[in-house]
């Protein structure tokens, strides 16, 4: 099989199991976590990096901003031997009691997005796989963390999140809103492969603030540090699940 044309990898460069961020740069914070890190491939929004933690083998990959973009990261890597993706991603609360910093397990993503719908009707759900939604929540519990478990929306438009959005979605009680999990999810299910996702809060919608906007910077301090304790819980479940 030749290059995919995107990640610029072929069957062979990469390991059954793949961690998916958006941002590049979180790539690097996972593989410094990590053990017998090696960059596979960078080009465009996707960095590729293999490297094990405890003894297995994965791969991370970052998949840029929003559906359009994870798709291919998606696609691609399932050609060429992913089996299980795990979204560890930034999210933003849409319930007053979660705070910034909290860590939000999804066990389903409301398509507002347009990606999804593409390859199914928008009446699918968008789930995770149950194996890799529990090995997170026991992970997060293992490691003496508390995680809110429960639906989230996946949406588009993020600066057009108007304030009907929000209330329909809070009155709706989804947990958060972030920008590539019902695609993910999606996708994997129609592939018959295993998807999950675990997100840090990086703002809060219903009280007003959203992500970069009462700093110069686009994470709060304790989103940043509680990146870092999403990254460990995800690895753990790796180990789980391997």
């Amino acid at each position: 099989m030749a290059k995919q044309p995107h990640l610029l990898v072929e069957e062979g460069d990469v390991n059954d199991i793949a961690l998916i961020p958006g941002d590049p740069g979180r790539v690097d914070r996972i593989a410094t976590q990590c053990d017998n890190v090696e960059e596979v491939a960078q080009n465009r929004e996707y960095k590729v990096v293999n490297a094990e933690y405890e003894g297995v083998p994965l791969t991370i990959s970052s998949t840029g901003i929003g559906c359009p973009s994870a798709a291919i990261a998606i696609e691609e890597l399932a050609r060429v031997g992913v089996e299980t993706f795990i979204r560890v991603g930034t999210i933003g609360a849409l319930q007053e009691d979660i705070e910034v910093g909290d860590m939000i397990v999804a066990t389903g993503a409301a398509k507002e997005e347009g990606t999804s719908k593409r390859y199914e009707s928008e009446v699918y759900p968008a789930v995770p796989d149950y194996d890799v939604l529990t090995s997170l929540v026991d992970s997060a519990e293992a490691n003496g963390e508390d995680v809110h478990v429960g639906p989230i929306v996946s949406d588009d438009a993020f600066y057009n999140e108007s304030d009907e959005y929000v209330d329909d979605w809070n009155a709706a009680g989804l947990l958060a809103i972030e920008m590539e999990a019902a695609t993910v999810f999606s996708l994997a299910r129609r592939k018959g492969l295993r998807a999950g996702a675990i997100c840090t809060v990086d703002g809060n919608l219903v009280a007003g603030t959203q992500k970069g906007a009462d700093s110069d910077e686009e994470l709060p301090e304790k989103a940043k540090n509680n990146v870092e304790r999403a990254i460990s819980i995800t690895l753990d479940a790796v180990a789980e699940l391997a």
